[in-house]
């Protein structure tokens, strides 16, 4: 990483006054012997969203999976560096990969609800983490469900299968199923890409609406959708060996209007990719 670069986004925090829940330190990424992403170095603001955007097989899903171990379930992989969740280094040895998953969750590309009832759905976090108080598990359902925007819609059909839902449903489903647990972070992995535009919509205003209370991470192709929800853009591309590193990132008004970068400027005027 650039020293200008790494001085426009200190500046960025700075500027800000923003609170830093994720910092990344020259992280690498190997799927065996191939290089997937390389010298990665950013920070993640609290109550934030920050959109991961650039052409396919820049390593934006990788990095994405790098955040809660997700990649940990790949064979033969291999990581280097630093992912820092509140100065702790998220690989050392003594972490707990699902309780860092509790902490930072995941919305998937495809809604992927159980084939079990939408209570039964929104429940299951709470349980597996030992919650047995049938009112407890009812109270979370219906926060998490409100939280999603999905309970006016549901409330009265608790018990049908979560797949007689909607795929924008199904998807609000999946958010609620992670919120259930208390994460601090989400990471959603084109979480829209599968989803009419009115279901996209809903989406993207809950989004907005979660922001509130937790940090985002989501990775779009959709350069409008990333300028309407983020508030921080991250740019990556790809070099001649196949891995992806990071071009730019800033806030996303400066890196849509002002980019500092040639190539950002190409792939966000469609010159590219």
């Amino acid at each position: 990483m650039s020293e200008e670069l790494m001085q426009v986004q200190t500046e960025i925090g700075e500027e800000d006054g923003l609170s830093t829940i994720l910092e990344i330190r020259s992280l690498h990424f190997h799927y065996g012997e191939n290089p997937a992403l390389k010298d990665i170095n950013m920070k993640i603001y609290r109550n934030r969203i920050t959109a991961l955007i650039g052409p396919s097989g820049c390593g934006k899903s990788t990095f994405l999976r790098c955040l809660n171990r997700m990649n940990d379930l790949i064979p033969n992989t291999r990581v280097e560096g630093e992912v820092l969740l509140h100065g702790r280094n998220i690989y050392d040895r003594d972490i707990d990969p699902v309780r860092l998953r509790r902490n930072v969750g995941m919305v998937f590309q495809q809604p992927n609800p159980f084939p079990k009832s939408i209570y039964e759905n929104v429940a299951y976090g709470p349980k597996m983490y030992g919650v047995r108080s049938r009112t407890a598990l009812r109270e979370v359902a219906e926060k998490s469900l409100q939280q999603a925007a999905l309970w006016d819609e549901v409330a009265g059909r608790l018990q049908i299968s979560a797949l007689s839902l909607s795929g924008g449903q199904q998807q609000r489903l999946c958010i609620a199923r992670t919120i259930a647990v208390e994460p601090e972070i989400i990471l959603m992995d084109e979480p829209a890409s599968a989803l009419d535009p009115i279901a996209t919509m809903k989406i993207e205003e809950l989004m907005r609406h979660l922001a509130e209370a937790y940090t985002i991470i989501i990775v779009t192709h959709n350069m409008q959708q990333a300028s309407r929800v983020s508030d921080y853009t991250a740019f990556f591309m790809v070099d001649e060996n196949r891995s992806g590193y990071l071009v730019e990132y800033g806030k996303t008004q400066d890196i849509f209007i002002q980019p500092q970068n040639k190539q950002t400027e190409d792939y966000i005027s469609g010159r590219f990719g």
